[in-house]
């Protein structure tokens, strides 16, 4: 079914309703299932991406260390309204600049509680014979999400589906990859800690 979400019948959201209707779903708490699979985007307003952007590596690690209470507020957050965070980072090689930036802070969040997976793109290849995954949000089972980016890679909103019958395949089927993920402190320490600053792109 992950293969076929992009066919299911799905209502467009603009950015604004999206975060005020996954805010409210997520209020509801429940299993959260994340799948992300593209490899750069655009993250305006956060201060360390600005700095990584610009090509200030050791500024982007210093205010994303500074983001650490935020990490530990988030994975607060989830256990004060029964959220049980699952999240699939889909992983290419060479890891690409922002893919080293994002580990980062995906980093503090595990080390905060929430539970975080790494796959490559060959263990997810079986899903992608016509086209890449979607990045992916269901809130409990109940409502998921495709979000939606523009041409620079600006998250612009979401495609919401409804149809409970393919959110619980979707679900199982990402259930399947995540007990098939690694850990994403261990990857972060073998195949990320290592790599030199990353070379942003002009």
């Amino acid at each position: 079914m992950l293969e076929r979400i992009d066919d299911l019948a799905v209502t467009p959201l603009e950015r604004e309703d999206y975060l005020a209707e996954y805010w409210r779903a997520y209020e509801q708490g429940g299993v959260f299932w994340k799948l992300e699979r593209g490899q750069t985007f655009q993250e305006p307003g956060d201060a360390s991406w600005e700095a990584f952007a610009a090509g200030d590596w050791d500024r982007a690690l210093e205010l994303n260390e500074a983001d650490r209470s935020d990490a530990e507020a988030m994975a607060a957050k989830d256990r004060d309204v029964g959220i049980e965070t699952r999240r699939i980072r889909v992983v290419e090689w060479p890891v690409s600049p922002y893919v080293q930036w994002e580990m980062q802070f995906l980093r503090l969040l595990a080390e905060a509680g929430q539970s975080l997976r790494v796959l490559t793109a060959p263990q997810v290849a079986h899903l992608e014979r016509e086209r890449p995954l979607p990045e992916i949000v269901i809130l409990g089972g109940r409502i998921a999400y495709l979000v939606r980016y523009d041409a620079a890679g600006n998250a612009c909103g979401a495609w919401r589906a409804d149809d409970r019958d393919a959110i619980a395949q979707c679900c199982a089927e990402l259930s399947e990859l995540f007990a098939a993920g690694e850990p994403l402190l261990d990857f972060f320490q073998r195949e990320i800690a290592p790599l030199p600053p990353p070379t942003v792109p002009a």
